[in-house]
C-alpha cells in the first residue's frame, strides 16, 4: 500500500509541477474545476427538485407505482448508458498515453500487483473521479422521499460506481493497448471504436425514432432495465431501489457483483501489464509496398509529388480516418429517423441532409493537417517548397476525395429516398449534392489558412488511442474556429437559401435549383481564395511552424 500511496502523491506532483511551469495549463485546470463544481451544484439541485416539488407532483398526477417504475428504467438506462460513454471516452481521448501509465513505471522494478494498485488509486484520487463521486452522493436527494435507509444505499452506491467505471476503463484500455499492436490492427480498433461509440450516442434518439409518434415501448425497456441491473453497468445504480422494497439479499448480491467485477478488472489489467513486459521490444511484422504508389499517377510537378505523400499517409493514418466514415454515419442514423416520420413526410429531406453534414465535417482535420503530417513537412521547408505549392497539394486530394465520396453517398441516399423514379427527386438530390460539396470547398479553403496558425498537438500515428500532455486548451478551442468560420464562409448561399424559403409557396419549389450555382460559386472562391492566402501565410511561417511541429513530437513520447 505503501507504493500505491507514493503513486498517489507522485501524481498530484506533476500536476501542480504542471501547474507551475505552464499558465495555459493552469487556466485549463481552472475551467475543469469549475466545470465539476458545475456538475456537483447542478447535480444536487436537480436531485432536490426530483425529490421534493416534482415528485409530489408526478405521484399526484400518475400515482406511485407509475412514478417509481419509470425513475427506477430511466436511472438505471442514464446510469448504464453513462457507464459505457465513460469507457468510450477514457479509451479514445486518454488511452496508454497519460501522464499515470503504467509503461512509464517499466524501469523502476515495481512488483506489478502494486503497480497497478497506484494506478488505479491515482485515477480514482483525480478530480473527475472526485467530482463525479460527490455528485453522484448528492443524487441520494432525489431518493429521501423513500425512506434513510434508501438514501444511505445511494450514498454508499456513489463511490461503488465510480470505483466500477474506472475499473471497466481500465481493463478496456489494457487490453486494446497490449493485445493490439499492429498499426493495421491499432488503425481497425480506432476506426470500429470510434463508429461505435457515434452510434451509442445516437442510440437513444433512434430507438425514438424508430418507434415513431408513439415513442419507446415502455415494456421492452423495462425488461431491458431488469438485465442491466444484474450486470457491472447497472448494478451499482439499482441499490437504492433494492433498499425500498426491502430486498436486502438482493443489495448484498449485487454488491458481490461488483466487487468480482473490480477483482477480474484488476486481474485482467496485471494480467496485460505483465504480457507488456514480456514481449516488450518484439519484432513487428513489416509489409514491403510494390511500386511507386500515388507517385506514379499524380502530376508531374512539385505540388502532384505532395499530393502522393499527403495520400499515402492519408491511407495508413487511423486518427484522420474516422472523420471520412462519418457520412455514412449521417446517412444511417438519418435513415432510420426518416423512416420513424415517413419519406413523403418531411423524411426525404432529413437524409438528404446528411451530405451538408457530411461535406462540412470531412475537411475538419485538414484544419490541422500540418500537426497531422508532423514532422514530415521539414523536409518541405528543407527543399524550399513554396506555400502555395503545398496548399494546391493539399487541395487537391481533399477535394477530389469529398467530392467523390459525397456522389457515391448521393447515389445511395438516392436509393434509401427512392427520389430517383422523379425528375423532381432527382433535382432534389443533385441540389443537395452541390451544397454538399460547396460546403467542403468552403471548409477546405479555411482549412489552407487555419492549419499553418492554429496548430494543436495531435496523437501519435503509431498510438491513435494516446492524448499528447499539454495545450489542453487549443486542443479544445482551436477545432471550432475552423467549424464555425467555415459555416459563416456559407453565408452568401445561407442568404440566398432564406430569401428563396421566405418568399414561400411555389417559388421556392421552383427556384431552389439556384442554390447549385451559388452554392458553388461560393465554395470555389472560398478554396480559391484560401488556398492563396494560406500559402502566404505559410511562406511567412514555415519556421515557426516546424519549430512548433517538433515541440508537438516530443509531446507524442
Amino acid at each position: 500500500m505503501e507504493t500505491a500511496l507514493t503513486i498517489v502523491r507522485l501524481r498530484w506532483a506533476l500536476t501542480f509541477a504542471t501547474l507551475r511551469k505552464s499558465a495555459w495549463q493552469t487556466v485549463g485546470y481552472v475551467i475543469a474545476i469549475v466545470f465539476g463544481v458545475s456538475a456537483v451544484v447542478g447535480t444536487g439541485a436537480l436531485a432536490f427538485f426530483l425529490g421534493g416539488p416534482l415528485m409530489r407532483i408526478a405521484i399526484s398526477e400518475f400515482g406511485l407505482y407509475a412514478f417509481l417504475a419509470t425513475m427506477h428504467v430511466i436511472v438505471i438506462l442514464l446510469g448504464s448508458f453513462a457507464m459505457i460513454m465513460v469507457a468510450f471516452v477514457q479509451l479514445m481521448l486518454i488511452g496508454d498515453g497519460s501522464t499515470m501509465s503504467p509503461k512509464r513505471f517499466t524501469l523502476y522494478g515495481i512488483p506489478d500487483v502494486r503497480l497497478q494498485l497506484g494506478v488505479v488509486l491515482a485515477g480514482l484520487s483525480g478530480i473527475p473521479a472526485i467530482c463525479g463521486t460527490l455528485a453522484l452522493m448528492l443524487w441520494s436527494l432525489s431518493y429521501r422521499w423513500m425512506g434513510a435507509d434508501v438514501v444511505i444505499a445511494a450514498i454508499v452506491a456513489a463511490p461503488l460506481t465510480i470505483i466500477t467505471m474506472m475499473s471497466i476503463a481500465k481493463l478496456i484500455i489494457s487490453t486494446a493497448t497490449t493485445l493490439v499492436t499492429s498499426k493495421r490492427g491499432k488503425a481497425l480498433l480506432y476506426v470500429i471504436t470510434m463508429t461505435v461509440f457515434v452510434f451509442a450516442c445516437q442510440l437513444p434518439n433512434l430507438i425514438t425514432s424508430s418507434n415513431g409518434a408513439g415513442g419507446p415501448d415502455v415494456t421492452a425497456l423495462s425488461r431491458v432495465t431488469a438485465v442491466l441491473s444484474w450486470t457491472p453497468l447497472g448494478a451499482a445504480f439499482q441499490l437504492p431501489f433494492d433498499a425500498f422494497s426491502g430486498s436486502y439479499g438482493l443489495l448484498a448480491a449485487r454488491i458481490l457483483i461488483l466487487a468480482l467485477t473490480w477483482a477480474l478488472c484488476f486481474a485482467g489489467c496485471v494480467w496485460c501489464l505483465r504480457r507488456d513486459r514480456l514481449t516488450a521490444g518484439a519484432a513487428e511484422r513489416t509489409v514491403t509496398a510494390k511500386g511507386i504508389g500515388a507517385f506514379g499517377w499524380m502530376p508531374d510537378s512539385v505540388s502532384g509529388a505532395l499530393s502522393a505523400r499527403l495520400f499515402t499517409y492519408l491511407k495508413r493514418d487511423p486518427r484522420q480516418m474516422m472523420l471520412f466514415i462519418m457520412p455514412v454515419l449521417f446517412v444511417v442514423v438519418f435513415s432510420f429517423q426518416a423512416n420513424g416520420l415517413g419519406m413523403q413526410d418531411g423524411g426525404a429531406a432529413m437524409v438528404w441532409q446528411s451530405l451538408i453534414w457530411g461535406g462540412w465535417l470531412m475537411p475538419m482535420l485538414e484544419g490541422n493537417g500540418l500537426a497531422y503530417d508532423g514532422r514530415g513537412f521539414t523536409m518541405e521547408v528543407l527543399a524550399g517548397v513554396r506555400g502555395h505549392d503545398d496548399r494546391v497539394a493539399r487541395v487537391r486530394v481533399f477535394g477530389v476525395i469529398c467530392a467523390v465520396y459525397l456522389t457515391v453517398m448521393a447515389l445511395v441516399c438516392l436509393v434509401i429516398t427512392g427520389d430517383w423514379r422523379t425528375s423532381g427527386g432527382l433535382l432534389t438530390g443533385l441540389t443537395f449534392l452541390v451544397i454538399g460539396i460547396s460546403v467542403s470547398l468552403s471548409a477546405l479553403g479555411l482549412a489552407e489558412v487555419v492549419n499553418c496558425s492554429f496548430m494543436y498537438p495531435v496523437p501519435s500515428m503509431d498510438k491513435p488511442f494516446s492524448t499528447p500532455q499539454g495545450r489542453a486548451m487549443a486542443q479544445g478551442f482551436f477545432p471550432f474556429i475552423h467549424l464555425f468560420g467555415s459555416a459563416a464562409l456559407m453565408l452568401p448561399t445561407g442568404i440566398v437559401a432564406a430569401v428563396l424559403a421566405l418568399s414561400g409557396g411555389l417559388t421556392w419549389y421552383a427556384w431552389y435549383w439556384v442554390l447549385m450555382p451559388v452554392g458553388l460559386v461560393n465554395g470555389l472562391a472560398a478554396v480559391i481564395i484560401g488556398s492563396w492566402l494560406g500559402g502566404k501565410l505559410l511562406d511567412a511561417r514555415a519556421i515557426r511552424v516546424v519549430h512548433t511541429l517538433d515541440s508537438f513530437a516530443a509531446l507524442q513520447r
